[in-house]
């Protein structure tokens, strides 16, 4: 099993910054995959940014130029800087992780719990 951990959401005014956290831990052999996603009340959840284990990385039109993913591989942790936050920014943000995992053919995707980010204007 494998457990992702969100942090950093929160409140903040139009224009500001928040940097999400997503920690990986658990039976953790390799991960290939680690990005966010964003969900609404009502809309289906769509990715915002995604790092693959090959250092390509990919943004939402929406979002390219004003955020950042990252990732500290020795720590498993990815991390999603949002710069010029705009109200429609306003969600709940998801962190998603395929992993490979010791002793288990495959790999499988897992989900954080969610953290939300709120954009004032």
């Amino acid at each position: 099993q494998v457990q992702l951990v969100e942090s950093g959401g929160g409140l903040v005014q139009a224009g500001g910054s928040l940097r999400l956290s997503c920690a990986a831990s658990g039976n953790i052999l390799s991960i290939n995959f680690m990005g966010w996603y964003r969900e609404g009340p009502g809309k289906q959840r769509d990715l915002v940014a995604s790092s693959t284990s090959g250092g390509s990385t990919d943004y939402a039109d929406d979002v390219k130029g004003r955020f950042t993913i990252s990732r500290d591989t020795s720590k498993n942790v990815v991390y999603l800087q949002m710069n010029n936050l705009k109200p429609d920014d306003t969600d709940v943000y998801y962190c998603n992780s395929i992993v490979k995992e010791r002793g288990i053919t495959g790999t499988y995707s897992y989900w954080g719990q969610g953290t939300q980010v709120t954009v004032s204007s």
